[in-house]
């Protein structure tokens, strides 16, 4: 399996190089050259797996021999034995033909969890038998640095540096991030937005000469493939439930930065029988705006009651771009040009394609609390934001009742306290028994301005 930038420019690397570099040299991100895809029949066979098997069997064409199967199935084993729900991602049906992916029960109540606890093991494993150590520099809007950081603690050939933005991230949030003490995790409070700090990670991976000599920036955030591909597995999962390959299968799925939807396109991609993705965005709707107008352009960041996707620069996108005019680097390389100069669209025939698959809606803070509240009222079931969002595009967007449409739970509605008590809930829902402590947890962060320069000698100054 060989892997290629979507800015074409890039050498193609294999997979062991792919999940050390994140971020290609010509500044696009790595897919495969070719998709692996599964029979009707294969995927059949897949029914009844359990999680770790399912992940082994689905990951496997991608990761093509760099790690031996023993190894990568134990790696897999190891990283799935750290949930609190025996079926991994339990299935919860609130509605006749919907159905809740429970994305929240990791070591950090949040999706991410389902790549980072695999990715932080397969770094030390690669890393080990390099003799190599590397600084992990990430960005997050909430949930993607606690999550690389559990995932990171107690790698020995990492240091992990994770820029969040000061403020704008739940207390749950930060507290989940800055309470790991650990030597090798350093927190970074920025004074801006997310966007801020994810583009300083991005500059800091295409101009590494701050760091300090035989050291080299490795990727967390979802421009890392391994994100990707871990992040498949449960559309597969979730489609095998109720009924796949036999039945057809829709999902919604609340997303900013577009890599867990672009997730279930490759899955569709790869054989399962996926008829609609519906984009579920908040406020910050830039890329619902896309799927109606076939335009992609900034407006000013907003911040809201589901700040993981109080995002405005999707990073995956470009990869979902890519995918849809036929791998055609020129063409991307040429809509990047144009967004940066304030506004960019595809071909009408690459916007045709994207409209047979996906939908679009965006859902305002009002609304959101207005769905958790009247999803707790139909069924007891309480939502976090993000998924509330994720939920009520469904019901807006579907387009067969007779197909089951999944959203993705993407996060516990205890993280979100806040919210759930302006939706009506009585008593804040409560944290699991493993972090009841958290709220009195001793804090370690630094608080810098948006300034790339001090934040790379800081970084630098901390691995020397």
């Amino acid at each position: 399996m060989r892997y290629i930038s979507t800015r074409g420019k890039a050498p193609a690397l294999g997979f062991e190089d792919v999940l050390l570099t994140g971020l290609a040299t010509d500044g696009g991100l790595y897919v495969p050259e070719t998709m692996p895809s599964f029979s009707q029949q294969e995927i059949a066979a897949m029914s009844g797996m359990e999680y770790p098997e399912l992940a082994f069997t689905i990951m496997k064409p991608f990761v093509d021999g760099a790690i031996p199967d023993d190894d990568f199935k134990r790696l897999i084993d190891e990283s799935y034995a750290t949930f609190r729900h025996k079926a991994v991602a339990p299935m919860v049906q609130l509605g006749h033909n919907e159905w809740v992916l429970e994305l929240f029960h990791g070591p950090t109540l949040a999706f991410k969890d389902f790549a980072l606890q695999l990715l932080g093991r397969l770094f030390d494993y690669v890393l080990k038998r390099r003799n190599e150590r590397v600084a992990i520099m990430g960005a997050t809007s909430g949930d993607t640095g606690s999550a690389a950081i559990e995932g990171c603690r107690s790698c020995k050939n990492i240091d992990i540096f994770i820029l969040h933005p000061h403020n704008r991230v739940s207390d749950i949030q930060r507290r989940q991030m800055t309470s790991v003490l650990e030597d090798n995790v350093f927190n970074i409070a920025v004074e801006g937005n997310f966007d801020d700090c994810q583009n300083m990670v991005k500059q800091s991976f295409a101009d590494q000469s701050f760091l300090p000599e035989g050291r080299r920036l490795a990727a967390v955030n979802s421009i890392n493939w391994a994100r990707i591909m871990a992040q498949i597995v449960y559309y597969f999962w979730a489609g095998l439930a109720v009924g796949a390959p036999e039945k057809k299968l829709a999902f919604s799925v609340p997303t900013g930065n577009f890599g867990d939807i672009f997730a279930g396109y490759l899955a569709k991609q790869m054989g399962l029988p996926i008829a609609q993705l519906v984009i579920a965005t908040n406020k910050n709707d830039i890329l619902h705006r896309f799927m109606s107008q076939n335009k992609y352009e900034k407006h000013e960041l907003s911040h809201t009651l589901s700040p993981s996707m109080d995002i405005m620069i999707s990073s995956n996108f470009e990869r979902a771009l890519f995918e849809l005019g036929g791998q055609d680097a020129e063409q991307l390389n040429q809509f990047m040009v144009d967004f940066e100069a304030g506004s960019a669209s595809i071909s009408d025939e690459a916007f045709a394609k994207a409209r047979e698959l996906f939908d679009s809606c965006a859902v305002d803070d009002e609304t959101t609390l207005e769905t958790v509240r009247e999803v707790f009222a139909e069924s007891g079931y309480l939502l976090d934001p993000h998924s509330a969002i994720g939920f009520k595009a469904a019901r807006e967007c579907v387009r067969d009742t007779s197909i089951p449409m999944i959203t993705l739970a993407t996060a516990h509605p205890a993280k979100f306290a806040d919210a759930a008590k302006a939706a009506g809930q009585k008593t804040a829902p409560a944290l699991p028994e493993h972090m009841a402590d958290l709220p009195t947890r001793e804090e370690r962060y630094s608080v810098q301005p948006h300034d790339i320069k001090v934040i790379q000698q800081y970084v630098a100054d901390s691995l020397k």
